[in-house]
């Protein structure tokens, strides 16, 4: 604990027993990380992270499930991410550091919650990073159907290496660029949808366009509530990866502005860019015609005439899965820097280069997707669906863990110091307290359908070794000190 962080406890509350970092100053050690990322660098990561496989393809099984009632499902997510987001935002604007969310779970909640924390975040990226880069094995197979996909893992793994191992300004600008590409393909996207629909053309054949399609075939909820309840552990899966906008703040040129206007902005783009597309998709067919073994994407450009089609798609594609992989590998490598910061991870994770990159944790992480190109050398039509699986349970766990921090940062903080913060959560408490009750509802529908249990029984698992491990190689010596 740092005097500065010792001096605002005793200021609050008389007692150095909860640390209460102090509001717009970064850590003295984050000196060794480097603020090169701008506004619209820290804007587009977040939307790298979120909008990908889940949009391009996820998407479908959403709607399979549910029906045209799965747009309502995106709504309620998103409002509860947007509180997550604000949260996030509160802490990260009072304290901006790398490591983020996993070092505000141990100053608030405590050493253990920050390590279960920061872990189960690290095996989100990882995971959600193998069932990417399994991905851009399948879409280079389009161009080259004969060449084994462990290749393109290894290809894909050595150029994010090589990207995140430079300055964090070319990580950045990657980004926005990737970013921008699969945003500009989804708003052309929409505008060619609304444009089919004006002109009444369908891209199902056979099949009338209009929004009346919202509610014939079966009605809006054709498969009633249930159908609705399993949709949400995909719509979660989907959005999983906003939070990474918060680990951006150690290395961002102003935190102080930059944050509060990139949450801001965040959920409502997302919302928009998954409520609006599938909204126009199912408005241009019948839900029931979109089986996920044809992209509504590639539907959309062939019914507007466009010429390959299907390889523009193939493209955009690619550029999604890229961008993911990009910013999951930079927010794992920057959770592990900040969990061996606080003696949650060996100590080599702190090792910066001259540029200022925690090359060690950076390394690690790609390493760690290595295990994609072996399970796609051994079993490799099965390794994107079990990845898919396991993310959303770590996801909506980092999720709970940010508002629970968030809360406790609320109770140890004077009413003058609420009042001075020029960053807030809004309707607090009812608006997190809602939030919350969405990440509990979601973790119980994990356990309760058939197809998603195997998320929970592995997280549950995940927790149980984190436990362990905790309690046998780090509580021991900190007990020590």
């Amino acid at each position: 604990m740092s005097s500065r962080e010792s001096s605002a406890t005793n200021q609050q509350r008389g007692s150095a027993d909860a640390p209460t970092p102090i509001e717009n100053k970064p850590a003295p050690e984050e000196s060794g990380l480097e603020r090169g990322l701008k506004m619209r660098h820290i804007r587009f990561i977040a939307l790298g992270s979120a909008i990908g496989t889940g949009l391009f393809y996820g998407s479908a099984a959403a709607i399979q499930t549910a029906g045209p009632i799965v747009l309502l499902a995106y709504i309620l997510s998103g409002a509860a991410v947007f509180w997550v987001m604000r949260a996030l935002g509160e802490m990260a604007i009072r304290h901006p550091v790398s490591g983020s969310f996993a070092k505000y779970a141990t100053d608030y909640l405590g050493p253990f919650a920050g390590f279960i924390t920061g872990w189960t975040f690290v095996f989100e990226m990882v995971t959600v990073a193998i069932a990417d880069v399994t991905a851009f094995a399948v879409y280079m197979g389009f161009w080259f159907p004969g060449a084994p996909k462990w290749i393109w893992v290894c290809a894909v793994i050595l150029f994010i290496a090589a990207i995140n191992t430079r300055h964090v300004r070319v990580f950045g600008e990657l980004e926005f660029w990737l970013s921008l590409i699969k945003v500009t393909a989804i708003i052309a996207m929409i505008a060619g949808g609304i444009a089919l629909l004006v002109v009444g053309v369908s891209i199902s054949d056979g099949s009338a366009s209009g929004v009346s399609n919202l509610w014939t075939n079966g009605g809006i909820a054709p498969n009633g509530i249930a159908g609705f309840l399993a949709c949400f552990t995909v719509v979660v899966f989907s959005f999983g990866g906003v939070e990474t906008i918060g680990i951006t703040a150690g290395e961002a040129t102003d935190p102080n502005s930059s944050i509060p206007k990139a949450i801001n902005t965040v959920p409502f783009r997302i919302l928009l860019f998954y409520v609006g597309t599938l909204a126009v998709i199912m408005m241009l067919a019948p839900w029931t015609s979109i089986t996920g073994d044809a992209s509504p994407f590639v539907q959309i450009f062939d019914a507007l005439g466009i010429p390959a089609a299907a390889s523009i798609l193939n493209i955009v594609v690619i550029t999604a899965a890229v961008s993911a992989i990009n910013a999951d590998t930079f927010s794992a490598g920057r959770i592990l820097y900040g969990l061996a910061r606080d003696g949650h991870a060996p100590k080599v994770f702190t090792r910066v280069s001259r540029n200022g990159i925690p090359w060690m944790a950076v390394a690690v992480m790609c390493g760690a997707l290595g295990i994609g190109a072996v399970l796609n050398a051994v079993m490799p039509d099965d390794v994107f669906a079990i990845a898919a699986a396991l993310v959303t349970f770590a996801t909506v766990w980092t999720w709970l863990m940010i508002l629970a921090s968030h809360i406790a940062m609320r109770r140890k903080m004077s009413k003058e110091e609420v009042q001075a913060a020029r960053y807030r959560v809004p309707w607090w408490p009812v608006g997190p307290a809602l939030a919350v009750a969405f990440m509990v509802m979601v973790i119980i529908l994990l356990a309760w359908f058939p197809s998603s249990r195997i998320a929970i029984t592995v997280g549950i698992a995940w927790l149980a070794i984190l436990s362990f491990t905790y309690l046998m190689k780090l509580k021991r010596p900190q007990a020590a000190v």
